[in-house]
């Protein structure tokens, strides 16, 4: 029991101690890639997880605020290649479609390829392996070159047996998501704020499922787990690519 409950606490600061200025995971925080304590969702998020105006229809106020965000609708695969081989990663934009639209358009733009996974835990338990930050301490964020401002979004996650996804909400402990964090899960690091995850990401090392509700899975391994479980602080991530699904990924409206 104590065990368990040391690798919790350890998992979960990892996850929230992420980057002054990004969303990675911290010596003593958990994995999480977003931005600091002190940092501000940009204007689409808050209007993504903001009531609807009176005016407005729920649906059709959801619908236009997340038309900001790139979405994978559907399914997509990419290979993420080190020096040690190559991992299939299966996509799913059906059940957290703007959380595995952001990875897919990051994927796109070349920008994870030649950073290094900063944070792997493996004791007392196996719990994560995180890379993603342009900084490669923990500390960074993707700036979008378009508006020269680090890009954030909503936290996503879907019930299990709902229709659509929760935005910007952790889900109470009575809920289970749709997408766990079983292992070979990649999911969105970030910082305390639910709506802080930018760019870095992990792979979960093991079942994890105390994560679950709190951080947005959108893919899971499904080649290359043997890799994973290999992964070591200062691995290089020689490239990332979509092989299948590319025309999946809408950008914003």
């Amino acid at each position: 029991m104590f065990r368990w409950i040391l690798s919790s606490f350890l998992a979960v600061s990892l996850l929230l101690t992420s980057c002054s200025n990004g969303g990675s995971v911290s010596a003593t925080s958990s994995p999480t890639t977003s931005p600091t304590a002190s940092s501000k969702p940009s204007k689409a998020i808050a209007d993504a997880t903001a009531s609807p105006k009176p005016s407005a229809s729920p649906a059709n106020s959801l619908d236009a605020a997340l038309a900001k965000f790139a979405q994978l609708k559907g399914a997509a695969t990419v290979e993420l290649k080190l020096k040690s081989g190559t991992i299939k990663i299966e996509l799913d934009g059906d059940n957290a479609p703007v959380t595995a639209g952001n990875f897919a358009d990051l994927v796109k733009r070349g920008v994870y390829d030649g950073l290094n996974f900063h944070r792997v835990v493996k004791e007392p338990t196996p719990f994560v392996a995180q890379g993603g930050d342009p900084l490669g301490n923990g500390t960074g964020n993707f700036t979008d070159p378009a508006t020269s401002q680090p890009r954030y979004i909503p936290l996503e996650i879907l019930p299990d047996g709902a229709k659509q996804p929760v935005y910007g909400e952790i889900l109470a402990s009575t809920q289970k998501p749709k997408l766990r964090h079983s292992k070979g899960a990649i999911a969105m690091a970030r910082s305390q704020s639910p709506n802080s995850a930018s760019c870095q990401f992990y792979l979960a090392l093991d079942d994890i499922y105390f994560l679950d509700g709190s951080y947005a899975v959108f893919g899971y391994v499904t080649e290359g787990i043997e890799l994973v479980e290999k992964i070591q602080v200062g691995d290089r991530i020689e490239s990332i690519t979509i092989t299948k699904g590319a025309e999946n990924l809408k950008q914003p409206t």
